[in-house]
């Protein structure tokens, strides 16, 4: 072999040498950048992965302070916040009993006949009422005795079950708060929009009312009673619509409240000025 030949061989040979070297440097790299690649899916799929842990235990937390809080109240309408002052602002602070409104030492009472379905008895609660409070009731001068007359429900039972949910509200002394929140958030007539819900969400709004004692107590027969008294009472007075009323000296003998506007309190104010000058 010539020494020209053995020099085209060695340049041959390091030729090879640097190309599979530069060969290995390629896949190197390659491997490299496929080492960070596979790095960062990794730290990708931890990150999506705590991600996913994080909103299941948000939902779980969610549902179970969901399942947690029933019987408590709800956040209201803006309706509904709005009765909700506007009773607090009526009979708020005033003294209540079973279903009389007003200091038990009052020297009158007036007797009110409603049917909670009844519209007539919530332009009352609207009307003349707030005045009548404010001005005798708060005052201590008047009690007013609430009973139970069917005039508007059309159904007797949703008329007796509506009325008891009120009266058994009257044994944590917050009857009267329940039956205004009714008639201020009554529903049209006959469309059939008292229902256990309805019910139910009155009570949830009645501040400071247990709800698990008042649904027991909705059990009580003595409730269903005092609706069938009432509604006698009201047939030996000869009653037939509602609003009525009974006026008179509290232990004494009570008559009817003479016809008044039910939207201004003049009336009731002139017969109860009668009374305490009597």
């Amino acid at each position: 072999m010539s020494p020209v030949d053995s020099d085209e061989e060695d340049l041959t040979r390091k030729q090879r040498r640097e190309q599979a070297r530069a060969q290995r440097k390629a896949m190197e790299e390659a491997e490299a950048a496929q080492a960070v690649r596979r790095t960062r899916l990794t730290q990708l799929g931890i990150v999506v992965a705590v991600v996913v842990v994080a909103i299941v235990v948000i939902a779980i937390a969610a549902g179970g302070s969901g399942s947690s809080s029933k019987g408590l109240a709800k956040k209201g309408t803006a309706a509904e916040t709005q009765a909700i002052s506007a009773v607090d602002s009526t009979i708020g602070g005033i003294p209540q009993n079973g279903n009389v409104l007003g200091s038990p030492t009052a020297p009158v009472t007036l007797v009110y006949f409603g049917d909670l379905q009844c519209p007539i008895c919530r332009e009352f609660t609207l009307g003349a009422l707030p005045s009548i409070v404010q001005k005798w009731v708060r005052s201590g001068k008047v009690k007013i005795e609430y009973r139970s007359l069917e005039t508007a429900t059309r159904e007797p039972e949703v008329f007796k079950t509506q009325q008891i949910a009120a009266l058994a509200a009257g044994k944590q002394k917050l009857m009267w708060n329940y039956l205004e929140l009714f008639y201020h958030e009554q529903g049209k007539e006959d469309s059939g929009y008292v229902t256990e819900s309805y019910l139910q969400g009155l009570a949830h709004q009645v501040p400071g009312l247990n709800i698990a004692t008042w649904t027991e107590d909705r059990k009580d027969p003595t409730f269903e009673n005092q609706v069938a008294a009432d509604a006698q009472t009201a047939n030996n007075e000869g009653f037939n619509g509602t609003p009525s009323f009974l006026i008179g000296h509290s232990g004494g003998t009570l008559k009817k409240l003479p016809e008044v506007s039910l939207t201004e309190s003049a009336g009731f104010d002139s017969a109860i000025e009668s009374e305490l000058k009597a």
